[in-house]
């Protein structure tokens, strides 16, 4: 019980660093507005930033595992960069800790939700006011973006196609099968299947991921391991070093996803076209 309540001060207080880190930045803006690009057509602004860096809420009927975007570009000098990466290690430790909870004491992680908007009455009022239901801890710790080094140019596209892929056993299949209803039709008909198939053939678990808006970093120079460009994931406003306070030239893209996935499929993809197991979104290897 002492780890759990040592565990829960420890989170409480990286809350108040994370809120406390976002605020020093959102102030810096204020006084030293950057250069900054919104997707959507908003105007750059405090307002618009604030907006990105707190919104750490559920709103009704958002999937638990879904976050929402705030996509623009900022031209950061060193004093604003300063800012981003003590914002970047607060979130950082917030992190660590709730992961240590998850593993140790996940009764917490919904009384840690209930709790931390209360230290905030600001944070609470704007969750009351909103109606919004409660902290997603994912908004709170996800990282914002920083650019290596200042960049020539930078590329912003829609990513459709992402998947995760997770190597699953035979033996772990029907578990997980069996837990659902083993006198449904349909999965009586998916355990028949796998009992037809070797123990030792791995399967593939697969994963849609949500669209993401994905961008393409050229570097002005090289970096010290040879790369001049690199592609990172912006769900979050990208912070770019500029000295000389503008941002690189960049494309600008449209303001939602397109509805179909827009790459040519793979000719090598090593699954098969179908879900060997649907309930668990399984596939064979060719």
């Amino acid at each position: 019980m002492e780890r759990q309540y040592r565990l829960l001060a420890q989170l409480e207080h990286q809350f108040d660093h994370v809120i406390e880190t976002c605020e020093t930045l959102i102030d810096h803006a204020e006084r030293h507005p950057p250069d900054g690009w919104v997707l959507g057509g908003a105007p750059f602004e405090a307002r618009w930033l604030r907006h990105a860096l707190l919104d750490f809420w559920y709103q009704d009927g958002q999937d638990g595992r879904a976050t929402r975007n705030y996509i623009g570009l900022v031209a950061a000098d060193s004093a604003l960069l300063a800012h981003v990466d003590e914002v970047n290690r607060a979130k950082q430790a917030f992190a660590a800790t709730l992961a240590e909870i998850r593993e140790h004491a996940p009764s917490l992680v919904a009384e840690a939700k209930a709790v931390l908007p209360f230290r905030h009455p600001t944070l609470h009022d704007h969750l009351r006011g909103k109606g919004l239901a409660r902290l997603h801890l994912k908004q709170c710790w996800r990282h914002l973006p920083v650019a290596d080094a200042p960049l020539a140019q930078v590329r912003l596209a829609w990513y459709t196609s992402g998947r995760s892929i997770k190597r699953l056993s035979v033996r772990d299949a029907e578990r997980r099968l069996l837990e659902m209803d083993s006198d449904s039709p349909h999965i009586r008909i998916q355990l028949r299947a796998l009992a037809g198939i070797p123990d030792s053939e791995p399967l593939a678990q697969v994963q849609t991921q949500t669209p993401v808006m994905r961008a393409n970093l050229f570097f002005r120079e090289a970096l010290d391991d040879g790369r001049q460009r690199r592609a990172m994931n912006v769900p979050l406003p990208l912070f770019i070093p500029s000295p000389e306070g503008h941002l690189p030239p960049h494309n600008v893209p449209a303001d939602a996803p397109p509805p179909t996935r827009t790459r040519a499929k793979r000719a090598d993809t090593k699954l098969e076209d179908t879900p060997f197991l649907p309930s668990l979104r399984a596939y064979r290897y060719r």
